[in-house]
């Protein structure tokens, strides 16, 4: 995929999920995504030292 296609995907992603939810439930879930890709990034750099 390329990074424009990685974008939109994610984008269409982030709309279906946020549908039907309350401005709370959709603030939860942009936390958890943070907070798991922080740590998926931090994986990755330990795993390469």
């Amino acid at each position: 995929m390329e990074g424009c296609e990685v974008a939109v995907t994610i984008t269409a992603a982030a709309c279906a999920m946020a549908q039907d939810k309350t401005a709370q439930e959709i603030a939860m879930l942009g936390v958890i995504f943070t907070q798991l890709g922080d740590t998926l990034a931090t994986l990755a750099l330990y795993k390469e030292n």
